[in-house]
């Protein structure tokens, strides 16, 4: 069974930073492509990272470039989103996610889900 558990939201002020961590447990962060997307009420959920299964290419969305950095470490099965620069728009849930098939960097389509943390950015 395929576990996908996030931490590490909370608040925190405009110009903060935070790290948000996604614990795997079923499938080998090695052998599978991660991704982080956030969604707020009322709107689609938002791409923001592929980090492919070969851990040697990202792609990042358009809002988080250049402030966001996704990693993996693979011995612990967990995948990490450090976020700085967070500002009042950033305020959302984050989930991480990882497609339903091994060696493939699909990440728009059938995954596996976490439950979200929340991230609060105050200004």
């Amino acid at each position: 069974q395929v576990q996908l558990v996030e931490s590490g939201g909370g608040l925190v002020q405009a110009g903060g930073s935070l790290r948000l961590s996604c614990a795997v447990s079923g499938v080998s962060v090695g052998k599978y492509a991660t991704g982080w997307f956030r969604q707020t009420p009322g709107k689609e959920r938002e791409f923001l990272v592929l980090l492919r299964w070969s851990g040697d290419d990202t792609r990042y969305g358009n809002s988080v470039k250049g402030r966001f950095t996704v990693s993996k470490d693979i011995a612990k099965n967990m995948v990490y989103l450090q976020m700085n620069s967070l500002q009042p728009e950033d305020t959302a849930d984050y989930f991480c996610a990882v497609p339903r098939s091994a060696t493939s960097d699909y990440i728009w389509g059938d995954n596996y889900w976490g439950q979200g943390t929340q991230v609060t950015v105050s200004s």
